[in-house]
């Protein structure tokens, strides 16, 4: 299956379980990857026949910027929810999002979470 990547999207929000976080916020780091059939846009050239990438990064900003959950296991199911149900041509996410500086007392690069979801008809 062809892929659209999005890859080290950065964005401010307020997520985790952790008060310090909920108040003081924190970058979250954005990697996605579409399956995407890409057949047909790679030989009309159109955007209509492919997944507008500055659209879903756009949809990951909105919901990483202006919504707040206490786990990013929850913010990164309902953004692949959310792709999947705006844009009809992604059939496969894999949704990785990262954390690098969380409350957590220790030498470490990063943590965080990834996801993959399929489109179910």
């Amino acid at each position: 299956m062809d892929k659209i990547y999005l890859e080290n999207c950065r964005f401010y929000g307020y997520h985790g379980a952790f008060s310090e976080e909920q108040i003081l916020g924190q970058i979250f780091r954005v990697d996605c990857i579409l399956s995407v059939d890409l057949t047909v846009a790679s030989q009309t050239d159109k955007l209509e026949d492919t997944v507008h990438y500055g659209q879903v990064f756009d949809h990951i900003r909105t919901h990483v910027e202006t919504k707040r959950y206490a786990l990013i296991e929850r913010l990164a199911g309902v953004i692949c929810d959310d792709l999947l149900d705006t844009f009809p041509k992604i059939t496969k996410i894999t949704l990785k999002i990262t954390k690098e500086n969380p409350p957590i007392n220790g030498h470490y690069d990063a943590v965080g979470v990834e996801l993959e979801r399929e489109r179910h008809e």
